[in-house]
């Protein structure tokens, strides 16, 4: 027997092939320079604007999740320093690391206190290695006050050897005197255009069979966020993938994404229209067997009755009031099952009415 032990060759062929096909597509494809960033068009010029004179000022990044916040700062400091000079350049901290004012104190203090290191001959002659480091702080807003309040003080301190960069969702969480002394740049959600090239693009270059609608459906579900939709494709691709027709279906990316398919929520709101409990009663009891979620409902039957054109705006006040009602009880923890029976009742007894 060899010594190398019975799982030696398991192993070869896991390094060999597991590292390219087992990376998140997320990853894969995240752009490598500002020009690849999707829809920031304002934020990119800018950016690309003050690579030029190699002078930043402390940045906010704010907007929806999945447009580009991360993806820019990380083209940014690769086209500033390279990716040699960025590995001790660049300090970046996440949500999941203590966000309290003791690693402002220690860590991120002592990083932003260093002499900045010297560039190599050959990183001088392709990037503009400023001298000066970037600290990232992703998710900002998850910072406490005192150590917002904590960072201000850092930025004055040591601004001459380092900028910083905050990336938050909620621009109203930053502290005003820790956003007055950045930049900021808003990051708006992806239109429909730009966000279904870059998908249309990854399925290409992955090899995907799709049905037709189905990247425009993913796009519709992750409502503006890329870094989902790319997420939705690649899961539903490893779906499909051992199946004799490996084609993406729209049925694959609902059951997916935890959303209703259309045919189930069409017949949903025909029998609540119909105003027969008992009917009612029975169908909402099939789709609380067949796992769905409630809250998927509630959010389908918001989108169906308040965008319907034929319905009186009254009929839709009433509706959104008790549909906004079964989603509080929800989010409080109550059972899905009686608050979806109370609400398809409730919006039966409108029809009703109406008629």
């Amino acid at each position: 027997m060899s010594s190398e032990g019975p799982f030696a060759k398991r192993a070869k062929l896991n390094s060999s092939t597991g590292s390219a096909e087992s990376k998140p597509w997320v990853e894969k494809y995240r752009p490598r320079k500002l020009e690849d960033v999707a829809a920031q068009d304002h934020t990119i010029t800018v950016l690309k604007k003050t690579l030029q004179s190699a002078n930043l000022p402390h940045m906010l990044f704010y907007g929806p999740p999945g447009t580009g916040k991360t993806s820019t700062i990380l083209a940014l400091t690769k086209e500033l320093y390279g990716p040699e000079l960025a590995k001790t350049r660049v300090l970046e901290l996440n949500a999941s690391d203590e966000r309290g004012i003791a690693i402002v104190r220690e860590k991120v203090k002592n990083f932003a206190r260093l002499t900045v290191s010297k560039p190599s001959k050959k990183d001088l002659e392709q990037y503009p290695c400023p001298p000066y480091k970037v600290i990232i702080l992703d998710e900002a807003d998850s910072m406490t006050a005192d150590a917002q309040s904590a960072l201000r003080r850092t930025m004055e301190n040591y601004s001459n050897v380092t900028r910083f960069c905050l990336i938050c969702n909620y621009v109203t969480r930053i502290i005003d005197p820790l956003a007055s002394r950045c930049s900021k740049f808003r990051f708006k959600a992806l239109d429909s255009n730009n966000a279904l090239a870059r998908v249309t693009q990854v399925a290409t270059q992955e090899n995907l069979i799709y049905e037709k609608g189905v990247l425009e459906k993913i796009l519709d579900l992750s409502q503006g966020d890329l870094r989902r939709a790319i997420m939705l494709l690649q899961s539903s691709s490893k779906i499909v993938k051992h199946l004799e027709t490996p084609e993406i279906t729209a049925l694959t990316v609902d059951e997916l994404a935890g959303t209703i398919p259309e045919d189930l929520m069409e017949n949903l709101v025909s029998i609540i229209s119909g105003a027969d409990l008992s009917r009612i009663s029975e169908y909402i009891n099939g789709l609380m067997r067949s796992g769905w979620s409630g809250a998927a409902v509630v959010n389908q039957l918001h989108e169906y009755y308040i965008s319907h054109k034929e319905l009186s705006t009254a009929f839709k006040n009433q509706a959104a009031w008790n549909l906004f009602d079964t989603d509080s009880k929800l989010t409080n923890g109550t059972n899905e099952h009686l608050q979806l029976l109370n609400l398809a009742f409730g919006i039966a007894e409108l029809h009703r009415k109406e008629i």
